[in-house]
């Protein structure tokens, strides 16, 4: 019999996407359609889709949007249509987790108060990339920004480094410093999310990803520089080779993400089956471990309204 060495946790997820439109040009993006070119997603379509998963695995429902420019007509009511589906999402059972860009200071708070969690990827502290170029919200210190804002909101909060993208090691580690420091200020970081590029069909950019075996060598450098209480999470799906996705986990990742039917942003990437990767993790001594989008020690930070969700989700 071999024994367990450590859980390794995932969220049984699902995404809904409000639109896929983006008013960034991102070049290594295969997510966006260009704006106003794209049918939104309705309360209804939403309901349907959730309806038919309430007796499933899932607990967490990502909500994953495109951006409308802040200063668009179109801003308010797509903000108002991610609050209805983080309700619709709570009242049918469910914790949602929205990413959605960077977000006003009154835009975050509305958010927050109907999310058990929220993310945005910091993705390098550098600005001067050429993948974001064309892409004035991912300035990484309107990013940052966002972080502190989480912090002084105290919502529980997931950030991340996309790798591969034109930055150097020094970069790797200044972004690692700077989410470190924001977590020593708040205490709100729950996982950061080292996220190899990995090419899609839809790209501009001309690069040809990170190789995912260097990704020990980034896990190894964020575990010295993170707090402990900050779980290193990788994407199971963009890390193929099955040595190499058990080389991070022993390298100190103890997180796999949020396990969906598709990957949104990665669609050219699937998913391992969910009992082909417990397998895998169980017989090289690991327990693969269901979690909810709120870590325990921040579900005193969430409205009773998510509380009770999350009492219901723990017991059922």
């Amino acid at each position: 019999m071999v024994l367990a060495k450590a859980q390794i946790t995932y969220s049984p997820a699902f995404t809904l996407v409000p639109t896929y439109e983006c008013f960034n040009r991102c070049g290594y993006c295969n997510f966006r359609v260009s704006p106003q070119s794209d049918q939104w997603l309705t309360l209804e379509r939403a309901r349907h889709l959730l309806e038919k998963l309430q007796k499933g695995r899932v607990t967490e429902i990502l909500i994953l949007s495109g951006e409308v420019y802040p200063e668009s007509k179109r801003r308010s009511p797509l903000i108002n249509l991610i609050k209805e589906l983080c309700v619709l999402a709570l009242e049918l059972g469910f914790i949602p987790h929205t990413n959605a860009g960077p977000l006003s200071w009154d835009e975050m708070k509305l958010l927050g108060s109907v999310n058990g969690s929220m993310g945005l990827m910091l993705e390098q502290m550098r600005g001067d990339l050429a993948v974001h170029r064309r892409a004035p919200s991912k300035n990484p210190e309107l990013r940052l920004q966002q972080l502190d804002w989480a912090g002084q909101l105290r919502i529980p909060f997931t950030t991340g480094l996309l790798l591969g993208i034109g930055e150097s090691a020094a970069d790797w580690v200044e972004s690692l410093q700077a989410i470190a420091a924001m977590h020593q200020k708040w205490g709100h970081i729950q996982e950061v999310i080292l996220q190899p590029h990995s090419p899609g069909k839809n790209q501009v950019y001309e690069g040809l990803g990170f190789d995912p075996q260097r990704l020990p060598e980034v896990i190894r450098l964020a575990r010295r520089i993170l707090p402990t209480a900050i779980a290193i999470q990788i994407p199971p799906n963009l890390v193929p080779d099955p040595n190499w996705l058990l080389n991070c986990i022993e390298a100190g990742a103890r997180d796999l993400g949020g396990i969906v039917p598709k990957d949104e942003v990665n669609p050219d990437y699937h998913h391992l089956e969910l009992p082909k990767l417990d397998s895998l993790l169980a017989e090289n001594g690991w327990q693969l471990t269901p979690r909810l989008a709120v870590y325990p020690q921040y579900k005193s930070w969430i409205s009773p309204a998510i509380q009770s969700v999350i009492n219901h989700l723990e017991i059922s």
